[in-house]
């Protein structure tokens, strides 16, 4: 069985996708309890403006949204060739595996540490290796909880959006049932980790949540239409890959119509 399926292209290319999915939703997560500001990123001075009553405002964005919006691509392109079956298989695998690694992180937290590894950092300016380690590693409840809901559901509403769009255009405009999904789905993204983490978990107002909201999803949105050439590429190489009659096959599949397949 392992031989047909190192044989079977579209299985061994859907179990790297896979693979790739995975690790780069876990590492975006790891990686999100770093805020930067993107102004000083792209070397101009921080904003300062106000939304919703919130004054101070600047793009200060967490690491992860430098991953994110590749799963996003990642799902457009799934849905492509595999269909929106195989979207929510790679997604479930997603979140049970980063929720086992939330819990080994809290695991590997409450394991009492050796005595000298304590001030081991001190050459290093830490302080307290216990106190670093969990605040790099431990996230507040809430936060993993709406962290993994808002992955879920946003990954739904791509799925959702994508194929009301293809159903009218077929193998036409690429670039707008990716983007148009992607759109969409990142704003539910931003919105319900930010509510579940911060208004539920923290008691934060409305007015704060959608103006954090809104900034998170201004990058978002202006990321997605940036890479949306990215799609067009990732689909190239991948036709070439499988073989044009092997994509096709697998585009007519994904979207429910096996019996046009000859």
């Amino acid at each position: 069985m392992i031989t047909n399926i190192l044989r079977d292209k579209p299985a061994k290319l859907f179990i790297a996708i896979t693979a790739f999915f995975v690790a780069n939703a876990l590492i975006a997560e790891c990686i999100g309890g770093k805020i930067f500001s993107f102004e000083k990123l792209i070397c101009i001075h921080p904003s300062n403006f106000t939304i919703f009553g919130q004054s101070g405002m600047a793009f200060n964005l967490t690491c992860g949204v430098l991953l994110w919006p590749l799963e996003f691509i990642i799902t457009d392109i799934v849905n492509e060739f595999y269909g929106p079956k195989a979207v929510r298989q790679i997604s479930y695998i997603a979140v049970a595996l980063i929720s086992y690694a939330f819990l080994m992180f809290y695991v590997a937290i409450q394991v009492p540490g050796a005595d000298f590894w304590f001030g081991s950092g001190k050459d290093s300016g830490i302080a307290n290796m216990q106190d670093a380690f969990s605040g790099i590693f431990g996230q507040g409840m809430w936060i993993i909880v709406g962290s993994l809901a808002a992955f879920l559901v946003s990954q739904f509403v791509d799925v959702y959006i994508f194929h009301k769009i293809k159903k009218i255009t077929g193998d036409k405009w690429v670039w707008l049932r990716s983007t148009g999904s992607t759109v969409v789905s990142q704003l539910v993204d931003s919105f319900v980790v930010l509510f579940i983490a911060f208004k539920i978990g923290k008691g934060w107002s409305w007015q704060l949540v959608l103006a954090i909201c809104l900034v998170n999803y201004i990058y978002k949105f202006t990321t997605a239409i940036v890479l949306t050439p990215v799609i067009y590429f990732i689909e190239h190489r991948m036709t070439h890959y499988l073989g044009e009659e092997v994509a096709h096959k697998m585009k007519l599949a994904a979207m429910g119509k096996e019996n046009e397949i000859e």
